[in-house]
C-alpha cells in the first residue's frame, strides 16, 4: 500500500496536469465537465487534488480532451530519467550517402520515449557535383548554421543561409540543402516528432 504522502502527491500532479491541458485548449472547468459526463465538482477536486480519481473518470476527461490517458500523469515524479551530455569533439560520427551525394554527420543527442524522437545533429556538407538529399518528415526541424553559406529550400521557397542564422520549419512539406556555396558548410540540426 502506497504511503499517503505519495498518494497526495500523485493526486496533486494529475490535478494540475489536468488544469493544464483543459486550459491549453480553452475549456472552463464547466464545459469540460459537460462534455465528458464528469461532473463540474469532480473536476474541482480532481484539478485540486482534493481525490483520488477512477481510471474510467481519468479516461472519459482524457478522451474528451482528446490526449493520452497517461499525459495526466505527466506530472508525477518518476525514479527514472535518460540524459545524454556529450564532451566537446564528442558524439557518434556517421557518414551519409544518397545516391552520389555523401556528408558527415556527428549526433549529439537522440531520445525516444513513449510520445516523442529528439534528435540533434552536427552536420558538415561539403562542396560536391551531387545534390544534397531532399526529406519529407513528421514533427518540426531546427536548423543553426555554425560556419559556411548553402541554399536551403523549403518546398518551392530558396533561402540563402550563413554563419548564425538559423530556421524552424515544419518537416511535412520537403526540404534540404539544394547547394552548398563554400567549400565547407556546417550546422546544427534539432528534429523533434510525435511518436505514432
Amino acid at each position: 500500500m502506497r504511503e499517503p504522502e505519495t498518494s497526495e502527491a500523485t493526486d496533486l500532479a494529475i490535478g494540475v496536469a489536468l488544469r493544464a491541458l483543459r486550459e491549453e485548449q480553452g475549456l472552463s472547468a464547466r464545459n469540460l465537465a459537460l462534455a465528458s459526463g464528469v461532473s463540474a465538482s469532480m473536476v474541482s477536486r480532481i484539478e485540486s487534488g482534493q481525490v483520488s480519481p477512477s481510471i474510467s473518470t481519468l479516461n472519459a476527461l482524457s478522451r474528451t480532451l482528446n490526449v493520452p490517458l497517461v499525459s495526466l500523469f505527466r506530472e508525477t515524479t518518476t525514479n527514472h530519467t535518460d540524459f545524454t551530455f556529450v564532451r566537446s569533439g564528442e558524439g557518434l560520427r556517421s557518414t551519409r550517402i544518397v545516391e552520389q551525394h555523401e556528408h558527415e554527420f556527428i549526433n549529439l543527442a537522440f531520445h525516444t520515449r513513449h510520445d516523442l524522437q529528439f534528435e540533434a545533429r552536427r552536420v558538415t556538407l561539403r562542396r560536391q557535383t551531387a545534390r544534397p538529399p531532399i526529406y519529407v518528415g513528421h514533427g518540426v526541424v531546427f536548423i543553426y548554421v555554425l560556419a559556411g553559406e548553402a541554399v536551403y529550400g523549403y518546398g518551392d521557397r530558396d533561402m540563402v543561409m550563413k554563419a548564425g542564422d538559423s530556421l524552424s520549419l515544419d518537416s511535412e512539406l520537403s526540404h534540404g540543402f539544394r547547394r552548398v556555396v563554400s567549400e565547407e558548410f556546417t550546422f546544427l540540426t534539432v528534429q523533434a516528432e510525435r511518436r505514432r
